[in-house]
């Protein structure tokens, strides 16, 4: 059974950091994208950071570009996202999914974030972003 569980959610005040965490199981995690997107009420979904354990590359949404960090950690089977300089435009539930096709980055690119085409989907982590 696939699962993908965010944990590290949290309240933090604006300019305040959070490690948000994917844990995966029941597929090759070596060989898929993991990628963090966030939905705040009201407003679209959005692809906000993907990393290929692949080959390493990561996808990063402008408006968090030099904020936050994607990482991987294969024996871990974790994908961490390190959100620093928090905004409270950040707030929102984050969610992690998985897609094993090479071009997932390449598509998440070219629709800046919103592509929504993710094989796996898995549970979401609130961040309150307080201003």
């Amino acid at each position: 059974e696939v699962q993908l569980q965010a944990s590290g959610g949290g309240l933090v005040q604006a300019g305040g950091s959070l490690r948000l965490a994917c844990l995966a199981s029941g597929f090759s995690f070596a060989d898929h994208a993991i990628c963090w997107f966030r939905q705040a009420p009201g407003r679209e979904r959005e692809g906000v950071s993907c990393f290929s354990n692949s080959d390493s590359s990561k996808f990063y949404v402008g408006s968090v570009q030099g904020r936050f960090t994607i990482s991987s950690d294969n024996i871990k089977r974790t994908v961490y996202l390190q959100m620093n300089d928090l905004k409270p435009e950040d707030t929102a539930v984050y969610f992690c999914a998985a897609d094993p096709r090479t071009t997932a980055l390449e598509r998440m690119t070219r629709y800046g974030g919103r592509w929504f085409g993710m094989e796996y989907w898995g549970s979401g982590t609130q961040v309150t972003v307080s201003s």
